[in-house]
């Protein structure tokens, strides 16, 4: 006997409850699991040093204390440390926004001998692992007199392939090339085009651009610890080495520092989360 009309339809609806509760509980448990390294990040930072190593571990201070956070900057200077992260991260932000802009317009909207070969040999960039070439880059540095400087630290973050990548495909999905021709045609020179009418209506890309440019070098660790000899030249992620020594760490300090290195990030990604949605949702993959 075949179920009734309404049978099936009640059927339906449970399935898709069902399923929609699923999902919602899945993404819940991962949520859960990538938010709680940062609580206990968060709760670390204010344990005295008696209560990190106590077994079994709990998550809220018994006696919460500020001296970590205090104790950072008495240890090294942390604050030389910050300021050389910012500076470092709004030089590349900068230098990747400009360069993924004028790379991707050109490489979206004109034409030349080699272009499609040119900007695959830029996308094949992004699978090659910065190790891999590191040391050779070092070596070049060295008669340049760049090494413990702040433009070595800065200089393999001047340009992201994959900022050129999603420009060009912002650019070529998103600006008709109909505009811009209009544009030359009542004399605008190709300069004023890119910054009056392609930046203007690339903001959400470029917003999206800046923020994976800025994390990259905040985050950085491996190319500044190689190439800066000088504390003083340490970015944040250097600079949290400080806390860590050949037998022990100093976990307080340590996570209090990881939060005050991680609280601008969390701070612009909120700040800017939109853009990144938008850039996402107006490029596609025209060829």
């Amino acid at each position: 006997m075949r179920p009734r009309p309404a049978g099936r339809a009640r059927v339906a609806r449970v399935g898709a409850w069902v399923l929609s509760a699923g999902s919602q509980a899945v993404l819940a448990l991962g949520a859960v699991l990538m938010i709680l390294p940062m609580l206990w990040m968060l709760a670390t930072s204010f344990k005295p040093p008696a209560e990190i190593p106590i077994w079994p571990p709990h998550l809220l201070p018994h006696t919460p204390t500020v001296e970590n956070y205090t104790g950072i900057f008495q240890v090294a200077p942390f604050g030389r440390f910050f300021i050389n992260s910012a500076g470092l991260s709004l030089a590349a932000t900068a230098s990747v926004a400009v360069t993924s802009l004028v790379a991707g317009a050109i490489f979206a909207k004109y034409s030349f001998p080699g272009r499609a070969f040119i900007f695959m040999l830029i996308i094949a960039t992004a699978i090659v692992p910065f190790e891999s070439y590191m040391i050779p880059l070092y070596i070049q540095l060295i008669p340049i007199k760049w090494i413990n400087t702040y433009q070595g630290i800065l200089l393999p973050y001047l340009i992201m392939s994959f900022g050129i990548f999603l420009m060009r495909q912002h650019i070529a999905s998103a600006i008709p090339s109909e505009l811009l021709e209009a544009a030359r045609v009542d004399g605008a020179s190709e300069w004023w085009i890119l910054w009056r009418v392609i930046a203007p209506l690339s903001s959400s890309a470029l917003g999206a651009v800046g923020i994976f440019a800025f994390i990259q070098m905040w985050t950085a660790f491996i190319w500044p610890l190689l190439i800066a000899n000088d504390q003083l030249l340490f970015n944040m992620e250097v600079g949290l080495t400080a806390f860590q020594f050949r037998f022990s760490s100093d976990y307080g300090k340590l996570m209090a520092g990881s939060v005050v290195s991680v609280f601008p990030m969390l701070v612009i990604f909120l700040i800017l989360r939109r853009r990144i949605i938008e850039s996402v949702a107006s490029t596609g993959l025209k060829g």
